[in-house]
C-alpha cells in the first residue's frame, strides 16, 4: 500500500522553527520528485518547495527562500523520509502542510499533479 505520512507540525511563536517529515511506505522516495505544499484557511493549496529525483534539484517560491530547506535523509534515504526544515517562521506561514510525490518529467515543480499525497500536518505560527 502507497502511503506518504507526514508528521512534525505544531505551534510555533514567530522566529521559531520547526522539522516536518514525510516518510513513505509502499515505494522508494528516491525515485520520485518530492514537492511540499500547504493551504491556509480560505486559501488555495499552494506549492512550496520540491527536491528533484535525479539531480536533487530543488525549487522554492519567493517567500520561502533563505528560510526553508527540504532534504532527503543520505545518499540512501534507508529511512525513505524527506525532511522540510522551517526557519524563521512567520504568521503568514501558518497553513496545514503536505508532501506529495509524482514520478514523471525530469524535475520536480511547484504544481499540483502529484500522484501520491499524505493527510497534513498543522502548522501554526502566532505568539
Amino acid at each position: 500500500q502507497v502511503q506518504l505520512v507526514e508528521s512534525g507540525g505544531g505551534l510555533v511563536q514567530p522566529g521559531g522553527s520547526l522539522r516536518l517529515s514525510c516518510a513513505a511506505s509502499g515505494f522508494t522516495l528516491d525515485n520520485y520528485h518530492i514537492g511540499w505544499f500547504r493551504q491556509a484557511p480560505g486559501k488555495e493549496r499552494e506549492g512550496v518547495i520540491c527536491i528533484s529525483r535525479r539531480d536533487g534539484s530543488r525549487y522554492y517560491i519567493d517567500s520561502v527562500k533563505g528560510r526553508f530547506t527540504i532534504s532527503r535523509t543520505n545518499a540512501n534515504n534507508a529511512k525513505n523520509t524527506v525532511y522540510l526544515q522551517m526557519n524563521s517562521l512567520r504568521p503568514e506561514d501558518t497553513a496545514v502542510y503536505y508532501c506529495a510525490a509524482r514520478r514523471y518529467g525530469s524535475i520536480c515543480d511547484l504544481h499540483n499533479d502529484y500522484d501520491y499525497w499524505g493527510q497534513g500536518t498543522q502548522v501554526t505560527v502566532s505568539s
